[in-house]
Order: C-alpha cells, then sequence, then structure tokens
C-alpha cells in the first residue's frame, strides 16, 4: 500500500513541476501566507483528487485488469506530451477569491485541477489500486510538495527557474511509464515493427508540434507565465528585505551588531519571518528602540524600503502582521511614530503629508513610479 502511495506522489510532483500548480502557488504566496496557501491546496486538492480516486475504484469494477492497464499506458504517454504543452494565461486565481485566504486557495485549486491531466492521473493510478485511499494520500501529497517547491524555488531563483528542463523531466517520466506499461500488456501481435514505427512517429509528430511554440517563444526571449509568476514572488521577497539591508549601517558605524535591539536588526528579523511565511508572533510592541533611533540612518534609504513596502501591501494579504510590523519600524525611524494603515492608501498618504510633507510627498512620488 505504501509504494501505491508513493508511486502516486512522485508521479503527481513530477506531472505538476513547472506547471499550473505551481504558478497557481506561487502567485498566492504573493498574496497569502505560505501556510494558508499550502493548506489551501491541501483541501482543494483533496476534493479534487477525492472525486478521481472514487470514479477510478468505481471504473475498476467494470473494465478488465488488461484493458485498464492498456488504457494506463496510452493515458500516461498522452500525459507526457501534456507536460510539454505551453502554459497559457489563466485566471483560476481570481475565481473564489472573497472567501478568505485558505477557501480563496482551495477554491481556486478544486476549479483549475478539474479535468486537469493531475485529476486525471490520480483515476488512472487508483483504477487498478489495492488501496485507493493511499493513491489519494499519495496524489494530495504530490500536489502540496510540488506546491512547496515552487513558493521556495520561486522565492530563492526567480526568473533562474529551470522551467524548460522541469518539463523536459516530467514528460520523460510519463512517457517511461507510459511506454513501459504498453510493452507489457498490449498483445504481440500488435506489436510488429510497422505499429511500432507508425506509434513513435506519431509521439514525435505531436512532441515537435508541442515543442515548436515553447522554442520560438525562448527564441524571442519572452518570458513564460510560469517564470513571470517566479520572478515576482522572487521581488515580493527580496526587494524590501534588500532595501533594509541597505539601511543598515554595518559594524563599521556600529561597532557590534545589536541583533534585534536595533530597530533595523529587529526589522530584518521581521522580514526572515515574513520570507518564511510565519506570522509574526515572537516579538512585543515594548521593545525600547530609543538609541537606535538616534543613529544616523540615510533618510532616502528608508524613504525606498517604505516605499516598496507600501507597494507589497497594495498586492498582498493586508492582514499580514509582519509587513505591518515593517511599515511600523520604518516609520518610527522617519517620524518617530507610527501611523494606522486601515486598507486605504489615499488616506494613509494623507496621513503621511499631515505628518512631514516633504518625506511623505517623497514617498507618494516614489510610489507612484515604482507602480507605473
Amino acid at each position: 500500500m505504501f509504494q501505491e502511495m508513493i508511486k502516486s506522489l512522485f508521479l503527481i510532483f513530477i506531472a505538476e513541476m513547472g506547471d499550473k500548480t505551481q504558478i497557481l502557488a506561487m502567485a498566492f504566496a504573493t498574496r497569502f501566507k505560505v501556510y494558508e496557501v499550502l493548506l489551501g491546496v491541501f483541501i482543494g486538492s483533496l476534493l479534487n483528487h477525492g472525486i478521481a480516486v472514487a470514479l477510478g475504484s468505481y471504473l475498476s469494477n467494470l473494465i478488465s485488469m488488461e484493458i485498464i492497464q492498456m488504457i494506463a499506458g496510452f493515458l500516461f504517454v498522452s500525459f507526457a506530451c501534456w507536460s510539454l504543452k505551453m502554459d497559457e494565461d489563466e485566471d483560476e486565481e481570481n475565481k473564489g477569491r472573497n472567501f478568505g485566504p485558505v477557501l480563496t486557495v482551495a477554491v481556486a485549486f478544486f476549479i483549475g485541477e478539474l479535468g486537469d491531466k493531475t485529476q486525471l492521473t490520480a483515476i488512472t493510478l487508483s483504477v487498478d489500486a489495492s488501496f485507493p485511499v493511499f493513491v489519494l494520500l499519495g496524489t494530495v501529497s504530490g500536489m502540496v510538495l510540488t506546491s512547496a517547491l515552487g513558493i521556495f524555488v520561486g522565492s530563492k531563483i526567480g526568473e533562474k527557474v529551470p522551467e524548460f528542463a522541469m518539463k523536459l523531466i516530467a514528460a520523460g517520466i510519463f512517457m517511461f511509464f507510459g511506454i513501459g506499461k504498453l510493452y507489457n500488456t498490449l498483445p504481440k501481435e500488435y506489436m510488429t515493427p510497422l505499429n511500432v514505427s507508425l506509434f513513435f512517429s506519431v509521439i514525435m509528430v505531436s512532441i515537435y508540434f508541442l515543442l515548436k511554440p515553447i522554442l520560438k517563444s525562448r527564441k524571442r526571449g519572452e518570458v513564460s507565465i510560469f517564470k513571470e509568476t517566479a520572478i515576482t514572488l522572487y521581488e515580493h521577497t527580496h526587494r524590501i528585505k534588500e532595501s533594509v539591508d541597505e539601511i543598515c549601517l554595518g559594524e563599521d558605524t556600529c561597532k557590534k551588531c545589536e541583533g534585534k535591539g536595533c530597530i533595523i536588526g529587529y526589522t530584518k528579523n521581521l522580514m526572515e519571518h515574513m520570507e518564511r511565511g510565519e506570522e509574526h508572533i515572537s516579538f512585543t510592541d515594548d521593545l525600547d528602540f530609543s538609541k537606535s533611533l538616534k543613529k544616523d540612518f540615510d533618510e532616502e534609504k528608508v524613504i525606498e524600503s517604505l516605499s516598496m513596502t507600501l507597494i507589497y501591501l497594495m498586492d498582498v494579504d493586508q492582514k499580514d502582521v509582519s509587513i505591518h510590523k515593517v511599515r511600523e519600524t520604518l516609520e518610527r525611524i522617519l517620524f518617530d511614530q507610527t501611523l494606522d494603515y486601515n486598507g486605504n492608501m489615499n488616506q494613509y498618504f494623507e496621513d503621511l503629508r499631515k505628518i512631514n510633507k516633504p518625506i511623505g510627498d517623497k514617498i507618494i512620488k516614489r510610489v507612484d513610479k515604482l507602480t507605473k
């Protein structure tokens, strides 16, 4: 039974490498916390693949095992070709987005995977499974793992994601399983040189036409949806962190790093929590930053960092406590006080100008420039 689970996990994990699941997961990770995204993936996939496994188990009682194995072989070959299909701009991310983070992701994944190759793979795996529940556990685990990997890799390397290689590997593995099943189950009278030649000719022609638009796109230097999403996630998680690092005066000035005892060290720590998708829960609001607030921080660098933080707030889940703590620490450096933010950016800009019009105008101008 565990073999069925591992096989299911492996095939689903491979099937979605560089595919829609990872694109959606990375896109949602720019708005919601990582654990909310992965929980949503788990719920949506469990419902979607639960239907698939139930259908597969039902079909296994109607069709002989020999025919099931042959169908599975052809389906795996089809999935191999499907893996090479060029991604198109899809809108699953926006479906159900008003249900809160977890349900939004769950609805998007449930709808997005209906009739997709992962659901069909789950059906194929379950029709000849002795323990369908373990197939379900494997396919759902595969979806969660591939989503987690997409978020992690996308946030770390952005445009360096080897998307094309991932597609080729996924296609190769499905092709291997598919041809293996066909070789072991097709009647020998059908395994003539002519039929085998025709079979591989059709596969080669299909691969050619599927890869042609991808290769043309790469030659033109176009960025795919997958890579574009990875870049967006990378920028979200790194630009603010890098700008905060720029503010740090370093040990040459401070002599000794005070860590989170310094307001910038504290902010860096917050950014680490944000990168990991963790809620800010380990710090208190009564920390004394009076000493570090007297440091000669570069005002322009603080303005740049706060501007990028505000842009982040325009795009992501505004309930994320960590990003608001980052905003507040930057406000304290600039104004020696924090501002209220209720989701209305225009009102926030007005409050900025009331406190300090010259700095407020600089922030507004920089935000406007960065969002164009």
